[in-house]
């Protein structure tokens, strides 16, 4: 009603669909929540990764280069989320994202709410896209394409980054790439600032400054050397930056974490997630040179 949806266009698509159980397994266990950082990190570091993001970016290198001219988004970052999240575009998912949202919405009552806005937001974005809602393949949770947005960022953050009409970001690089860098500026990515750097911790004061990573840094780093917390690296004092500690089979690892480390969280709020695309990014780049 609030659309002007055609009830027997819903009632079509909604037939030809069903609750899928596999999908409620799926997203009750991602590896986010389930894998060490040692863990994690083998997945998405494995060489030929690293040489694929080498291959991409060179393919692209101009899309990526307008991209960070326009959005201020280095492209070891965007190149590094493609990375994780499609391999490049070659792995986007294999579920019906109608049926994938459609199960969520309606069969899995932790995150009910969040996935009927999702479903709505789909709908529209078929319509305004002249798409069968039945056609776009995902991922369990109905992230799509090479970035694998959910429509609701589709709506707010893709671009047409190459001028031809469509925002494409199922089978066009040069979108994703731009739609990705135009997602990260929204949330206030800050050119040319830091992402993370490791560190070194002594004594017991840091542990009141170890922080999830998913709010804002909020100490300075001249506090947290205060409190026993040594950058490896040269970073301004006045900085802001969090604490991470993150586990590996060898023992903890500690970093810090600066503002453009949480607007990664936004893409997948996870410092799991966040991290593997810095470190993959940085490989990639080091591969590139």
């Amino acid at each position: 009603s609030e659309h002007q949806l055609a009830v027997d266009d819903l009632q079509r698509w909604f037939g030809e669909i069903r609750s899928r159980e596999d999908i409620i397994a799926l997203i009750s266990r991602p590896a986010e929540k389930t894998l060490s950082w040692g863990e994690y990190r083998k997945i998405f570091l494995d060489q030929p990764r690293i040489d694929n993001g080498a291959t991409f970016w060179r393919r692209h290198r101009e899309t990526l280069q307008k991209a960070e001219q326009e959005y201020g988004v280095p492209a070891q970052v965007v190149v590094a989320i493609l990375g994780v999240e499609t391999r490049y575009g070659k792995v986007t998912g294999r579920h019906g994202v109608l049926e994938a949202l459609a199960t969520l919405a309606f069969d899995y009552p932790p995150r009910a709410d969040f996935f009927r806005r999702e479903l709505e937001k789909f709908l529209l974005l078929t319509r305004e896209e002249n798409m069968d809602p039945l056609a776009p393949k995902g991922s369990y949770a109905g992230a799509m394409g090479l970035a694998q947005f959910m429509p609701s960022s589709f709506l707010a953050y893709a671009v047409d980054f190459d001028d031809d009409g469509q925002r494409d970001i199922w089978h066009n690089p040069v979108d994703a790439i731009g739609s990705i860098a135009n997602y990260l500026s929204e949330h206030r990515w800050r050119r040319g600032a830091p992402v993370g750097v490791p560190a070194n911790v002594e004594g017991s004061g840091y542990r009141r400054y170890l922080s999830g990573g998913l709010e804002p840094p909020s100490a300075s780093v001249a506090l947290l050397r205060r409190n026993g917390v040594q950058a490896t690296r040269t970073v301004d004092d006045q900085q802001q930056a969090f604490l991470l500690e993150l586990s590996t089979a060898g023992g903890a690892e500690y970093w810090l974490g600066f503002y453009n480390f949480y607007v990664i969280t936004r893409y997948n709020r996870s410092p799991l997630y966040a991290m593997a695309v810095h470190q993959l990014g940085e490989a990639i780049s080091d591969h590139v040179r």
